[in-house]
């Protein structure tokens, strides 16, 4: 099993930022893909950004430019920097991460990011 706690989300204001952070404990050896998704009221979960390996990085097109994924392997911990926030990236955000012992992966319980004034 792989634990994952999650932490930064808050409230903003529109062009502020914040660094979410999630770190994986248990059985961790061999965490070869992380990832962050986000879930807003009535919409489905969506891919925000993912990293697999070390450097090979994915972004959806709506946060390219503004949001940066990195993972600190020695840590077992990813995060992602989100810069220049919009009311539209109001959501829930998730952890996920995957493991060879368990292709379906694993995810946090997620972490609200309000963006308003």
């Amino acid at each position: 099993q792989v634990q994952l706690a999650e932490s930064g989300g808050g409230l903003v204001q529109p062009g502020g930022s914040l660094r979410l952070s999630c770190a994986a404990s248990g059985s961790v050896f061999g965490i070869y893909f992380m990832g962050w998704y986000r879930q807003a009221p009535g919409k489905q979960r969506d891919m925000v950004a993912t990293i697999l390996g070390v450097d090979n990085t994915n972004y959806a097109d709506s946060v390219k430019g503004r949001f940066t994924i990195s993972r600190d392997i020695a840590k077992n911990t990813v995060y992602l920097r989100m810069n220049s926030l919009k009311p539209e990236d109001t959501a829930v955000y998730y952890c996920y991460v995957k493991v060879p012992t368990n292709p379906r992966g694993y995810w946090g319980q997620g972490t609200q990011v309000t963006v308003s004034s």
